[in-house]
């Protein structure tokens, strides 16, 4: 039996409900009176190639030094920056990353993520493409989880599915993607369609952590019978 992502969707948030991704330590913000968005675009590029559990830590770093600003990240010196986010792993290339996007939202719009996020979505997405060092799933993953617009994001881990199950779709990034949201798009809209775009990215995640693994465990995987890895052992 084919499933859709409809189906998907609904089978995943079945099995693990919303997972309120992504993840933000709103009492930091409170107190600091700071945008807690710019903390979801740092751990857009800080979770690159490398677990979140790292990311966690190098946001704790930035926090503890009262960093995580648009303005704080643009003043840092990059060799401190690169000390801070070190547990994230490739820190001379993010730190450096981070400087340009810190650069850029303060440059042209004076630190003010209101002002960039009121913009089209297309138009936010090609600028984000622009910057260097943001590619599709970063782009796609600040657009989502800090501008609360609705764009799927894709990763490995939906590749994967993608392959394993008999889901009606070529392979690369842009495929997917809109794969998923023309058929999303029809049963849902607005402010739900971005709660489904969030909780069926993070539950994909969270499926790929438990049971879709490299060497995946299907026995107790909700999709199972779904699935046709054992078929194309893929």
């Amino acid at each position: 039996m084919n499933l859709t992502p409809i189906k998907l969707y609904e089978l995943l948030y079945e099995k693990f409900g919303n997972l309120e991704w992504w993840p933000i330590d709103k009492e930091y913000h409170r107190k600091n009176n700071s945008d807690s968005r710019f903390e979801i675009i740092v751990g857009a590029v800080l979770t690159q190639n490398t677990a979140w559990a790292n990311v966690e830590k190098a946001l704790s770093n930035l926090k503890k030094k009262q960093f995580l600003e648009i303005e704080c990240i643009n003043k840092i010196d990059l060799q401190s920056l690169c000390e801070l986010i070190k547990p994230s792993g490739f820190f001379n290339q993010k730190a450096k990353r981070l400087k340009i996007l810190a650069n850029y939202f303060f440059e042209h719009y004076d630190g003010n993520l209101n002002v960039f996020f009121e913009k089209d979505l297309h138009d936010i997405r090609e600028e984000l493409l622009n910057i260097k060092g943001v590619g599709p799933e970063t782009a796609d993953s600040i657009i989502l989880y800090a501008g609360n617009l609705p764009t799927f994001v894709v990763d490995a881990y939906t590749k994967r599915l993608c392959r394993r199950l008999p889901l009606d779709t070529n392979f690369s990034y842009q495929d997917i993607q809109l794969y998923f949201e023309k058929n999303l798009s029809e049963q849902y809209n607005g402010k739900k369609l971005v709660r489904v775009y969030n909780d069926l990215h993070a539950s994909i995640v969270n499926l790929a952590k438990i049971y879709c693994k490299k060497k995946p465990e299907c026995a107790k995987c909700p999709l199972l019978s779904y699935c046709n890895f054992e078929n194309k052992n893929l």
